[in-house]
């Protein structure tokens, strides 16, 4: 009886199968209702600021890569604040909640159930994500597209702090054994898991050296300028 008791208290899709989430309510939605939906407002968000920043009157001088990295930080100030700003609010109720942010997050959760419990590394780390880095990434846009002298120091520190959030979201996985997914699944492991959050890894490491290249140059140019006024008095 006990043994019987203990399994059907297994009433979702999560790892480890022993979890207890006594509020889960199961998503109405699929999972391509889900993923259309994040994809196609990323993708709106993606294709306006790349009209935006080839329009004449913006910062003309701006290349392909520059182009593609606004786009970058314009889809991350979407998804930071407000996909990751919804788990900040509403985590404690969210495997309950049928809301549409709220299921997408019960749908991500195969892939890391840490999400579906509140766990506090997440709920921290998602906190400051949302609430800082959200904000800080349309305002590098703005910083490029305005030209602000500020904007590579902006790119290095967005860059920094998304770096370190990733590396330690995988890192304490790992630490646990990778005990929050189901270990090599094609979708829930590999996609949700691995892809969807390595890139806050590759990308920002490109990001950190382009800024440090700038940052280097000006200050290079700077030290040049002041140089050359030491001598003339």
């Amino acid at each position: 009886m006990m043994e019987t008791s203990s399994e059907t208290q297994v009433l979702h899709p999560y790892w480890p199968r022993n979890l207890s989430i006594p509020s889960y309510v199961a998503n109405d939605r699929s999972m391509s209702e889900i993923l259309v939906f994040l994809f196609s407002v990323s993708g709106v968000f993606l294709l306006v600021t790349w009209v935006i920043t080839g329009l004449e009157g913006t910062n003309g001088r701006m290349g392909i890569w520059r182009r593609l990295a606004l786009c970058w930080f314009a889809v991350c100030g979407f998804i930071h604040s407000v996909i990751e700003g919804w788990f900040s609010l509403y985590y404690e109720s969210i495997p309950a909640d049928q809301r549409l942010l709220s299921q997408l997050w019960k749908e991500y959760s195969k892939g890391d159930s840490r999400y579906v419990i509140g766990d506090n590394f997440t709920v921290c780390m998602e906190t400051v994500t949302a609430w800082l880095w959200g904000p800080f990434s349309f305002w590098a846009v703005f910083s490029f597209l305005t030209n602000k002298p500020y904007r590579f120091v902006l790119q290095l520190i967005i860059s920094l702090g998304q770096l370190y959030g990733a590396v330690l979201y995988f890192y304490t996985e790992h630490r646990d054994g990778y005990a929050h997914s189901e270990l090599g699944h094609p979708i829930y492991f590999w996609f949700y898991f691995v892809f969807m959050n390595v890139l806050w890894i590759i990308i920002p490491l490109v990001l950190i050296l382009d800024a440090w290249s700038h940052i280097s140059s000006a200050q290079m140019h700077m030290d040049t300028i002041r140089s050359k006024k030491s001598k003339r008095n």
